[in-house]
């Protein structure tokens, strides 16, 4: 059964695209825009600033003990 028969017969469950994912092609699931890109890798942000700080202070506390 094709799709358009199955909409045509009320056979189709699916739920239709909300808020602005039903006027902006690039804004579904793995979407490129923005806003749902920053949803997507928050995670893989807030890890990368903690490798960061994490190397900051490693390369203070050598700095630090060729002081004393």
């Amino acid at each position: 059964m094709s799709l358009d028969k199955a909409i045509e017969h009320k056979k189709e469950h699916r739920k239709e695209y909300r808020k602005s994912k039903a006027f902006d092609r690039t804004c579904r699931n793995h979407g490129k825009c923005p806003y749902c890109e920053g949803n997507r890798t928050i995670q893989a942000q807030k890890e990368q600033e903690r490798i960061e700080s994490f190397e900051e202070i490693q390369t203070e506390e050598s700095n630090d003990s060729f002081i004393i």
